[in-house]
């Protein structure tokens, strides 16, 4: 597959419709990074070696430039000498120089287009890329969350977390019984029993008596 068609499918991918195809998120997330990783480093050697094109291609250019101006000098010292032969044949290496520097202005067309392409690649496939790391912290932040929420799950159905809840219901029904007891014993503790109020009643009447023989006893003496 070549660079420009690979960088096009990672571009236009979906990666949240990959993701949720996957069986594994985090490692599909990864792989896909990988692969736009990869991609860049591919696209950024291109690009490097289009740059390197683009002043190889100037200094060749330059160079010829100079040899086209130093024909047209010959083929007029030539001509001042009145060496028209030789004057043609100068003219002739410069026609020569002209076809390919032409040649070359062509070829630096197509590499400026090609870095232009590339540097816009580079925008967009960096883009992607921080597109997709943000996907994937969101993604190791849920499945942290998940795994978190599972583990308390967990640890709340197990064996141990009920008999603990169950003696916990013990001591709570025992705390209560306690309680009612304590309770039973302060009112009965305050409350007087039948026999005490038949008893007191029985004291009183004998004292009302001692109190009447009291009183007649006084009486008669006077």
């Amino acid at each position: 597959m070549g660079i420009f068609s690979r960088f096009a499918d990672i571009v236009n991918s979906n990666v949240s419709a990959l993701l949720d195809k996957a069986e594994d998120p985090e490692k599909m997330i990864r792989l896909i990074i990988q692969e736009m990783e990869d991609t860049l480093v591919e696209v950024r050697t291109n690009s490097a070696k289009a740059i390197a094109d683009k002043k190889e291609l100037a200094r060749k250019v330059k160079a010829i430039e100079e040899q086209i101006i130093e024909w047209q000098q010959k083929a007029t010292l030539a001509l001042t000498k009145q060496r028209e032969d030789l004057a043609r044949a100068a003219l002739i290496e410069k026609q020569k120089l002209e076809n390919v520097v032409k040649g070359l202005h062509d070829e630096q067309t197509l590499v400026e287009e090609t870095i232009d392409k590339l540097t816009n690649e580079i925008a967009k496939l960096e883009a992607k890329i921080t597109e997709t790391r943000a996907k994937q912290q969101a993604l190791i932040i849920r499945s942290q969350a998940a795994s978190n929420r599972r583990d308390v799950q967990k640890h709340l159905h197990t064996s141990r977390t009920h008999e603990a809840m169950a003696k916990f219901e013990q001591y709570s029904r025992k705390i209560d019984e306690l309680e009612a007891e304590a309770d039973l014993y302060s009112k009965t503790g305050n409350a007087k029993s039948l026999d005490q109020e038949f008893a007191e009643l029985q004291a009183q009447d004998e004292i009302d008596k001692e109190l009447a023989k009291l009183k007649e006893q006084m009486n008669n003496e006077k």
